[in-house]
């Protein structure tokens, strides 16, 4: 497995300039994988990022920030017409990185949470479906794998669960539409960790190694020996991200809920999450 780590543990906006001084010591920590969060798609030259990453011999990634205006089920056509457009420029923004996984919660904006009845989870469910279709038709064409993930129950209440992703993903039915999965979301939501990695199955095409608090994974209760035992029993070999924020950056902190240091340093919490990941997956 390639074991990586997301820019927002260090910085927000990820922009050209940070990527340039950020690469060179994610490499340096040992890491084979850099994710790239994709907040304004005008915040860096992705064909630049893509020579940066190539130059320090990085796997790349991309991660949809999906805000108030870009939220695919919404009642507003407007705004989804604009989440649809964003998630559109994210897919061609991945292709020009050099990367082939787009990830993140492709639906509905971090945040937005409604009580739905089980008519309008069909009607939101079925229109999910037509617009993931689409975009993953439009994926396709750039050779961009879609990663749906669930959130916990405090950042949406439309997918939460695996069962629910894997719902979808079926429904689509297009080989450029997969899951992702997110230890911190799923020690939230998930009776059994193992169990929903193993339903997923080949479904899976990238994870989130995050620690229940969001510090350094091993430094928490997140089950790893049974999240490893499942990845292992469904063959998985794609990307495993440490994904964290830093409370210096105010509006990402807000947004993730970072309200304190989660490890002495943001490095730390880097090099120590590879140290385990490389001890507990290899």
């Amino acid at each position: 497995m390639q074991i990586g780590v997301n820019a927002w543990v260090w910085t927000s906006p990820l922009t050209t300039e940070e990527l340039e001084n950020l690469a060179p010591q994610v490499k340096e920590m040992g890491f084979d994988w850099i994710e790239v969060p994709l907040e304004d798609l005008a915040d860096m030259d992705h064909k630049r990022g893509a020579e940066i990453v190539k130059e320090f011999d990085l796997g790349v990634s991309g991660c949809v920030a999906m805000g108030p205006d870009r939220d695919l089920i919404h009642p507003d056509k407007a705004i989804r017409d604009n989440g649809m457009a964003y998630v559109k420029g994210a897919i061609k923004a991945v292709n020009d990185l050099g990367g082939n996984n787009l990830v993140g919660p492709l639906y509905s904006a971090v945040g937005r949470t409604w009580q739905s009845t089980a008519e309008e989870r069909v009607r939101d469910t079925d229109l999910l479906v037509e617009n993931l279709s689409d975009l993953s038709k439009y994926a396709a064409d750039y050779d961009v794998m879609l990663c749906v993930e669930p959130l916990n129950r405090f950042e949406t209440s439309f997918i939460n669960l695996a069962w629910q992703a894997i719902d979808v993903v079926d429904r689509v039915d297009h080989p450029n539409c997969q899951i992702m999965l997110d230890t911190f979301h799923m020690n939230i939501e998930e009776k059994s960790l193992g169990n929903a990695i193993r339903a997923v199955g080949p479904r899976l095409h990238h994870v989130h190694a995050c620690e229940n608090d969001r510090g350094a994974p091993g430094t928490g209760n997140i089950p790893w020996d049974e999240v490893a035992k499942a990845l292992n029993d469904i063959n998985y070999d794609g990307p495993v991200v440490i994904e964290s924020f830093t409370a210096k950056v105010k509006s990402i902190a807000r947004a993730a809920a970072i309200w304190r240091a989660l490890a002495p340093s943001q490095d730390a919490l880097a090099e120590d999450g590879l140290k385990f990941l490389r001890q507990l997956l290899n």
